[in-house]
Formats: C-alpha cells, structure tokens, sequence
C-alpha cells in the first residue's frame, strides 16, 4: 500500500494540473510551491511508484528525456517546442496510418511527435518567454 504523503500529494496535482507532460525538473520547480523542502531524489522515488500504480504514464520523446502525464487521455499526440523544450498534448490524429505501413505489414499502434514554436516562443522571436 502507497503512502499519500504531502509530496506524493504535491507531485500528483502538479502532473494533473499543467494539463501536458513534464519533465522531472519541472514536476519539482512545480511541487517546490507545496513542499518547499521536496528534493528531486523524492520526485524521482515518486514518480517511479505513481507509474507502477497506473497513476500516471511515460511519455518518450526521441532525442530527450522523459515526460509524465496523467494516465487515462485516451488516443493522443504531443508537440514539442524547440525552443523552450516544453512538451504539449495534441489531441487530434492524422487518421488510419496502416497506409503508411510497408505491404504485409500489421501496424499495431503509433506515436506522433510534432516540432516547432509553442505560441510563446513564436511571440518572442524563437527565444523562451521569461515567467
């Protein structure tokens, strides 16, 4: 049985709030507003139980590290942003993809990752907007 300890606490809302996967840095700035003391050895221990318990899922970018979303959003695709490396969900598919697929060839399940500017970075030349 998993402890519901403040950071646990902390960590998931932060996840379910930003609404797009995040990466363990920006799960601790994020939980560091509830817990000041969290440290990122607890996000880490963390997100490693809420992903065996299902909470949450992995979102695996080619060329970059990990990013952790809320589990159960269905079908969906992620845009990444080039310039200030946030990750956002997509929720629309380019549609049957089995006419991509090599003759023969039985496609299973696909992923998609758009790149680019977010509106932010677009609206300050391609250069990360300070928060």
């Amino acid at each position: 049985m998993e402890r519901n300890t403040r950071q646990r606490k902390a960590i998931h809302q932060c996840i379910q709030d930003a609404g797009r996967p995040l990466s363990p840095q920006e799960i601790l700035e994020s939980a560091q507003g509830a817990v000041p003391g969290i440290g990122l050895a607890t996000v880490y221990r963390t997100i490693k139980s809420m992903l065996e318990a299902g909470e949450i899922t992995t979102v695996s970018l080619p060329g970059g590290g990990d990013r952790y979303e809320i589990s159960g959003h269905g079908h969906h695709h992620h845009f990444h942003c080039r310039s200030c490396d946030k990750v956002f969900e997509v929720h629309a598919c380019p549609g049957d993809m089995q006419k991509l697929t090599p003759e023969g060839f039985v496609l299973e399940s696909h992923e998609l990752t758009l790149y680019g500017l977010c509106n932010q970075c677009r609206d300050v030349g391609g250069k990360p907007a300070v928060s």
